[in-house]
């Protein structure tokens, strides 16, 4: 469904690319995740996939077709929500989704069934302005007017950023439901968690991939023992375990800080260390990564 070779793009008056040499694929009924920080190139890549940006080298394939030479049949067959809310916030609801079907010369009633189970949840404010909506109610509207029209792949940039936890949760079971029903799903994230849900995930960082696998299959390749430590003492604890120049790594996730070791060191010595610097009530427990960990170890 997307195919992307040797892709680069450098913006003009920029020294750095924006996307360097990337190569990606993504398979028809997949829900691929690409997970990265805000200026990772996410949405770059996607912009380029949606037709609206052209790359200064490489090719990029969606649905089989090339995204310079064939951009209007690929925008027929494309759902594409980007990050920034974009619908019209002095239109109504229902509004917007008529026009949205208008514009792709199809009505809501005809393709209804594929968006039913979303917009049950707006049609009580289906004659509430779209600037008026919630972030979430934002959300699942712009969903909608990108399902209207039936597409073959849906393209979401960041669709959960700025929104609540229970809101992002319903927004992930709605594209389960989706994947489900045989559409293909490409979604970008800089939330590490998410990538779990997906069925495959690409790590981006500094406009190249890092990694391309399932969420287990990244989580496996983590190279070393990990461990997690805190102590009473958390302002200085990180300082400290730096300075001892016992880890190859030292990152704070919230209460805890995650190791690693450097060959021959190992957590009593720390644990020794950390004692003799005045830290109490240290605890500590060895723990499998997370994604969020193999991303730190790549950058």
């Amino acid at each position: 469904m997307v195919e992307v070779q040797n892709l680069s793009i450098r913006y003009k008056g920029q020294s750095d690319f924006a996307l360097k040499d990337i190569d990606l694929q993504v398979a028809e009924g997949e829900l691929f995740g690409l997970i990265g920080p805000d200026g990772a190139g996410k949405t770059s890549l996607f912009r380029i996939l949606a037709t609206l940006l052209l790359p200064n080298s490489g090719s990029a394939k969606v649905m089989g077709l090339d995204v310079e030479k064939d951009l209007y049949a690929i925008r027929k067959q494309l759902g594409y929500m980007p990050g920034r809310f974009s619908l019209y916030q002095d239109l109504t609801v229902e509004e917007n989704l008529r026009f949205f079907a208008t514009l792709f010369e199809t009505t809501v009633e005809a393709n209804y069934e594929l968006i039913k189970d979303i917009y049950v949840q707006l049609e009580p404010f289906k004659k509430r302005k779209a600037g008026q909506l919630s972030g979430g109610m934002k959300q699942k509207l712009a969903l909608c007017c990108a399902l209207i029209h039936k597409p073959t792949l849906l393209l979401l940039d960041e669709p959960t950023t700025g929104v609540d936890t229970v809101s992002r949760k319903e927004f992930w079971h709605m594209l389960d439901n989706l994947k489900k029903g045989g559409l293909t799903i490409l979604v970008s994230t800089p939330y590490m968690d998410e990538a779990s849900l997906c069925d495959r995930v690409a790590l981006i960082q500094n406009g190249k991939i890092l990694s391309v696998d399932t969420p287990q299959g990244i989580v496996n390749q983590f190279p070393y023992p990990l461990f997690q430590i805190q102590s009473k003492d958390m302002g200085n604890l990180h300082k400290d375990m730096i300075s001892s120049e016992m880890l190859h790594s030292c990152h704070i996730f919230g209460e805890w800080n995650h190791v690693v070791f450097k060959e021959g060191e190992s957590m009593e010595k720390l644990v020794a260390y950390l004692s003799g610097k005045g830290h109490q009530e240290l605890q500590w427990s060895a723990i499998l990564p997370t994604i969020e960990d193999c991303f730190m170890e790549y950058l």
